[in-house]
């Protein structure tokens, strides 16, 4: 919902924020066209052909938007902007410095994932996070405390959906045993005993396997390292609503960076694996060998979605950390920094226990 700073009216928005029928979160009747009844199914986002996407023309006019964006020189985020909203550091690396691209011609978010946890339980979770960290600076930990604000960002991502049908040449492995007569020692003396010895006895196999897939989920940005996001999974994308510019109020929206074509290659390459899974079950047998493999796809289809991440990019002693959390789980993951002087003092109290354990058992 939106909240008004000066008269504290709340303002449901859309079908994402359920509330009794009739009335708004302040008790004041809803407007008719913002009820949302929790016992309906969510609506179902639009979904967009790829070859559509990939071919941005004149044609391509509704599913496209004008934006300003702002770049940073270091870590190359792009951070979309209303008219009015102005930036003097990068939200996921704390550089001071932002450059204002003008106006860009990107695809439309045609869903978003509302924020369900609120700054002060993103930092709750990320200062505990900090907490269970051994050799971490006290240092870093007592800054990161001093109720420092962190940034909310909707990090863009596409999803794929696709049909493949999968025809596949390979080799079935299947494990018999066999008696080996060795000789070894019994008892001081040589004898020929038995062991069974495992072998494969492969065959040639062929077969066809399909799959659908759905929502298969691509980063859209570089500003952050694959190992963050990845850490942040999973995502309940069930929860996901129509777009409506009024989910970004108070929060940054970060323009995609990834273009539609290398996040389709990405998804191919998530779904290939998966395929190569079907058809080594499909394949059976103990071992599989896949010596050939031909997928087709069809009906492919995607969508630009934004996910709700908290960010902080702390600067201590001259370096930057970063740390984020998932908007939606609370998961958090960051940067591993290190204390030489808690790493050094550790390894002295070893030391001083390893002696005096020595000591003591020489002594004894």
């Amino acid at each position: 919902m939106l909240v008004c700073d000066y008269c504290g009216h709340r303002q449901d928005i859309g079908p994402g924020a359920a509330r009794a029928p009739g009335r708004q979160a302040d008790g004041a009747p809803a407007d008719p066209a913002l009820q949302w009844d929790a016992g309906h199914k969510a609506p179902q986002l639009a979904e967009i052909p790829l070859e559509k996407g990939l071919h941005l023309d004149a044609g391509a006019g509704d599913i496209v938007q004008e934006v300003r964006t702002l770049s940073c020189p270091n870590c190359g985020a792009r951070v979309d902007l209303d008219d009015s909203h102005h930036a003097s550091a990068c939200p996921f690396c704390a550089t001071p410095v932002v450059t204002d691209t003008g106006q860009t011609r990107r695809i439309k978010p045609q869903g978003v994932l509302p924020f369900v946890l609120t700054e002060e339980q993103a930092r709750k979770a990320m200062t505990d996070w900090l907490g269970r960290l051994w050799f971490a600076p006290s240092g870093l930990t007592a800054y990161a405390r001093k109720d420092r604000r962190l940034a909310g960002v909707y990090s863009p991502f596409w999803t794929f959906d696709a049909r493949s049908r999968s025809r596949y040449h390979g080799q079935r492995g299947d494990t018999y045993y066999e008696t080996v007569w060795v000789t070894q020692q019994v008892n001081g003396r040589n004898q020929r005993v038995a062991r069974q010895v495992p072998r494969i006895r492969w065959r040639r196999v062929s077969g066809q396997v399909a799959r659908d897939f759905n929502d298969v989920l691509v980063l859209a940005s570089t500003a952050l390292p694959p190992r963050f996001t990845d850490a942040l999974t999973p995502w309940d994308l069930s929860q996901l609503v129509p777009y409506e510019p009024a989910f970004l109020s108070g929060f940054e929206a970060e323009g995609y960076t990834v273009p539609l074509a290398d996040g389709h290659q990405t998804a191919r390459a998530q779904m290939a694996q998966v395929i190569a899974g079907d058809v080594r079950r499909d394949i059976g047998g103990d071992q599989q060998r896949i010596d050939q493999l031909d997928s087709a796809f069809s009906a492919e289809t995607f969508k630009h979605v934004l996910l709700p991440i908290w960010t902080a990019a702390y600067r201590y002693n001259g370096k930057s950390y970063r740390f984020v959390v998932n908007g939606q789980s609370g998961r958090v993951i960051g940067e591993r920094p290190w204390s030489a002087w808690k790493i050094a003092a550790a390894a002295l109290v070893v030391l001083v226990a390893l002696a005096a354990f020595l000591y003591l058992t020489q002594s004894g």
